[in-house]
């Protein structure tokens, strides 16, 4: 396989992971539908900081232990789904009764911040062993042999930064569209449950081992 074969090779990949809606799509539209632009580009950021980690352990042959180590992955499995459960579940009881209306005094008194994002969207990836054991899996049959294999994995990782890049612009003008609209209260506790219930859902996947 050559260089160029390669990174197109792989594009195709991972641009269909990308459109394919998930956990990251969910974060980032909610994010953007509540008008927080800052602290949606933070999500998007840190989630892509959590791929370049990936990407960049993954070529070094460091994630290979999650394959090699039944009790590290599980670890990290059991982590990540109890974020996950965690985040979604707050996101859901803070949609019923009392709850509702404190959250949205505090969500319009809450500084749209950058690093808030961030920290939400590296953590969420990085807790997510599924995205080193897709790149555990996948990385390795686009390193041509001929290569160093650190910096062509990290040119990969870098093409799938980007794409994700591309697609977060996407949904965050799309977002801010609707940002009116879904800013009402009836429509913000819709997105909140449907949200809290996608991520509560990952979670419980993530815990089953589905």
């Amino acid at each position: 396989m050559t260089t160029a074969t390669a990174l197109w090779s792989f594009a195709l990949v991972v641009g269909l992971l990308t459109l394919t809606p998930g956990l990251d799509t969910a974060l980032v539209l909610r994010t953007a539908a509540l008008g927080h632009r800052a602290r949606a580009w933070g999500v998007v950021l840190g989630i892509q900081t959590g791929v370049l980690a990936w990407g960049a352990l993954t070529s070094l042959g460091v994630t290979a232990l999650l394959t090699a180590s039944h009790l590290a992955y599980e670890a990290l499995r059991w982590a990540g789904a109890a974020y996950l459960v965690w985040m979604g579940v707050q996101m859901l009881r803070k949609t019923f009764g009392g709850h509702a209306v404190r959250e949205a005094v505090r969500e319009r008194a809450t500084p749209d911040t950058f690093t808030a994002g961030w920290r939400q969207g590296t953590l969420t990836n990085l807790l997510n062993p599924k995205v080193g054991a897709f790149y555990v899996a996948v990385l390795p049959q686009f390193l041509p042999a001929d290569t160093d294999h650190l910096a062509m994995g990290l040119l990969l990782t870098t093409e799938h930064i980007l794409l994700g890049l591309l697609w977060s612009a996407v949904l965050i003008a799309g977002a801010r569209l609707l940002s009116a609209w879904l800013r009402r209260p009836t429509a913000r506790r819709t997105l909140d449950r449907l949200t809290g219930t996608v991520i509560t859902a990952f979670g419980l996947r993530l815990a089953l081992g589905d």
